[in-house]
């Protein structure tokens, strides 16, 4: 039998006592980040200020942005359709695909398939863009389109958690929970981890915005487009005042426990969660609201579009923008239901790539204006990514299959170089060939940008180190300005 909890050694080293502090596991990750350095006095100050896992942390050195704002295109966008135009591919539609087929998710595998969309040079470095992305492509000078993305999987479910969490496998920690955890939050009142429903989970479900090993505030929070965002956000308590005393009494009481027992995770981030619940009782609703909006502003991201996706999108963004103006770090949008498949065409590849794109365009192209005219953009890493791209080759006849060998994505804004390209793919838009890149790249260039080392930060688990980027990952620097 194990002796009574009661009675055992009350013997505490440094790190226990920094574990068991009010402000527990904060105080843990900040040590394992800093490596015994100290806080800057103004973050110090808002440390003190009861912030416990929500307190900012020091960056490894100066970085260029503070938030990002990830724009997930669930299913996976045509590569050779939105962003890599490929003109012999277009010389061969029809005919027999020029080269070796690796397997497919359905191995129903037919001709070349050219794009069905012409592809147009914009701005002054002539970025090209497809007809897809009209809107997006008024932007070109603010992108960074890789070309040479690869993925470890063909299949949704895993390339997803390959994509948000760094491995192929369920459970992991999500990058917005690493990115919460490295560097905390600039906002008080609501989490520093959200993602905005557009009203489709992507395959793996709510695990590819967990938190993981990492300690369970860092997890995603999941805001609904529409009202209401959060379940039960408002108090079933007659009075503000009884509603605060319910929850001082349930501090004490978990303090309490704490105080016997050591550190356990589930319980602080039980208090720490408590805390910011209430807070976002009054915040939440105010974010929501979009009277304060010019019509102008809602006008340009869609909230008027005859196509109802658009306007679920246009919001999705315009959340987004308040969010970072609240200083929320990583903000997460998926894509809206189009009452059939996301971007992932197994067949009827024109009208449902043009569904898709119909309703990000708009939204997205307002986003990045929008952030530019407030001067947000620079401090701001806008990422637009699918977890894997399509085969230059049909699936039957007019739809494309998995294709993890190369594709595309674009990083805007928060330190990078607009008007470039990076990597390539071969003539068919097949497989990479010119800086060939994987997902611990992409990661550790968001993690640079945002000032952090990536290999540095780290989180004990299962008797070793672990870190987004497991052993790999590379800072794209090309891409930087």
């Amino acid at each position: 039998m194990y002796p009574c909890q009661r009675v055992r050694s009350t013997c505490h080293s440094r790190r226990d006592f920094l574990q068991q502090s009010a402000a527990g596991f904060g105080a843990f990750a900040m040590s394992a980040l800093l490596a015994g350095g100290e806080l800057p006095s103004a973050l110090a100050a808002e440390a003190a200020k009861d912030l416990g896992p929500f307190a900012p942390r020091q960056t490894h050195f100066a970085g260029k942005a503070k938030s990002v704002i990830y724009l997930y295109m669930d299913g996976g966008p045509s590569q050779v359709d939105t962003f890599d135009p490929k003109p012999r591919l277009t010389a061969e539609d029809g005919q027999p695909f020029g080269l070796k087929m690796e397997p497919t998710q359905f191995n129903n595998n037919g001709a070349t398939l050219g794009s069905p969309w012409k592809f147009n040079n914009y701005g002054e470095s002539g970025l090209p863009v497809s007809d897809l992305f009209p809107n997006v492509g008024q932007h070109a000078d603010k992108l960074a389109v890789i070309h040479s993305m690869t993925s470890e999987f063909p299949e949704h479910t895993s390339a997803n958690y390959f994509l948000h969490t760094g491995t192929g496998v369920q459970g992991r920690p999500s990058m917005g929970a690493w990115f919460n955890y490295g560097l905390g939050s600039e906002c008080r009142d609501l989490p520093g981890f959200v993602v905005i429903n557009g009203g489709l989970i992507p395959p793996g479900g709510l695990d590819n915005f967990n938190s993981g090993f990492l300690p369970a505030t860092y997890q995603g929070s999941i805001f609904a487009a529409q009202q209401p965002p959060v379940s039960n956000i408002q108090r079933l308590e007659a009075t503000d005042t009884l509603q605060k005393n319910k929850l001082a009494l349930l501090k004490r009481l978990d303090e309490q426990l704490l105080a016997r027992e050591g550190r356990a995770d589930a319980l602080e981030s039980a208090i720490a969660n408590y805390e910011l619940a209430y807070r976002m009782q009054t915040v939440v609703p105010e974010l929501m609201d979009l009277k304060d909006e010019t019509v102008a502003t809602q006008s340009m991201y869609g909230l008027d579009a005859k196509y109802a996706p658009t306007q679920t999108f246009g919001r999705q963004c315009l959340l987004a923008r308040r969010l970072v103006e609240k200083g929320v770090r990583f903000i997460e949008l998926t894509c809206p239901g189009l009452g059939h498949d996301r971007w992932d065409q197994h067949a009827n590849l024109v009208k449902g790539h043009e569904d898709n794109s119909r309703c990000v365009d708009q939204p997205i192209a307002a986003l990045l204006t929008d952030l530019a005219q407030r001067g947000l953009l620079e401090s701001t890493l806008v990422v637009w990514s699918g977890e894997f791209g399509r085969t230059p080759f049909a699936q039957g006849k007019n739809g494309r299959d998995h294709n993890p060998f190369g594709f595309s994505l674009w990083m805007a804004g928060g330190g990078i170089k607009g008007g470039t390209t990076y990597g390539a793919t071969d003539e068919y838009g097949y497989k990479a060939v010119e800086n060939v890149c994987e997902i611990h790249d992409l990661h550790a260039t968001m993690f640079h940008l945002l000032g952090m080392d990536h290999t540095r930060v780290t989180f004990r688990f299962a008797g070793r180190d672990m870190r987004l980027t497991d052993v790999k990952g590379h800072v794209l620097k090309d891409i930087i300005a």
